[in-house]
């Protein structure tokens, strides 16, 4: 595994999220657990803490343009560098798919989507100071348009995923605009950006009826995030490897 020191997680102080951040700490980098509430990231952090596993909480909002400039200052004034972002901060609403508005996916793609822009612009001078930065976006299975149409279906509700799939095929393309964009720039070519999917995982995102764990599903996070220099780019992965766009 590559040497790094500093990971930013969004939308860690619980879930998928929250074990990312501890698998992360353990391998030995320094984690900052975002959290859009503070005290939720400090009860998590404690929490992580209790269980000997230390992660520095920080508020960070990612439809807050204001909060996401106010942790990139705290990330730079702390510690000058960033060399790896998880963009993990997202949420679900499943209205049936017929009677979804575009309203409906407003939130959604507020947090799925631009939010990651948002945090990623931010991010970007402290990724570039990195010797071998890595981001990667955590998307999900139903963002496949070829798993969508295959006959075996994709685990969960098919009639209530207008917004939230199309919102993290959203995601998946700007996976692949990164990078090309980074492939392109010589100065950010070291960087490698992938997408995730964790699986159908049991958290509150959908009532805990998943099938696997959240330390389960963070694994392929885990993987992603501390890919060798000649691992993959612009690609979308799950624990088993590659998934169709």
């Amino acid at each position: 595994m590559r040497t790094a020191t500093t990971a930013l997680v969004t939308g860690a102080n619980k879930g998928i999220g929250l074990q990312a951040v501890r698998q992360l700490a353990e391998l030995g980098l320094t984690v900052l657990l975002g959290s859009r509430d503070p005290d939720r990231g400090a009860r998590a952090a404690a929490e992580l803490a209790a269980r000997g596993v230390r992660a520095e909480p920080v508020t960070l909002d990612v439809t807050d343009a204001g909060s996401v400039r106010a942790a990139a200052e705290h990330i730079d004034d702390r510690h000058g560098v960033l060399d790896v972002l998880v963009n993990n901060a997202g949420i679900f609403l499943g209205p049936l798919s017929l009677d979804t508005t575009a309203e409906d996916l407003r939130p959604l793609y507020e947090t799925n989507v631009f939010g990651v822009v948002t945090v990623t612009r931010a991010m970007l001078p402290l990724l570039r100071r990195s010797r071998a930065p890595r981001v990667v976006n955590v998307s999900s299975t139903t963002a496949s348009v070829e798993l969508t149409r295959r006959p075996e279906p994709i685990p969960g509700d098919p009639t209530r995923r207008l917004a939230y799939a199309s919102s993290k095929a959203a995601l998946n393309m700007l996976t692949a605009q990164y990078a090309e964009a980074f492939e392109r720039d010589p100065e950010l070519a070291r960087i490698k950006v992938n997408a995730v999917a964790p699986g159908f995982t049991a958290t509150d995102l959908n009532g805990f009826t998943g099938t696997r764990t959240a330390a389960e599903g963070a694994r392929v996070i885990t993987r992603l995030a501390t890919l060798p220099d000649d691992g993959p780019s612009g690609g979308f992965f799950d624990d088993r490897g590659p998934l169709p766009w």
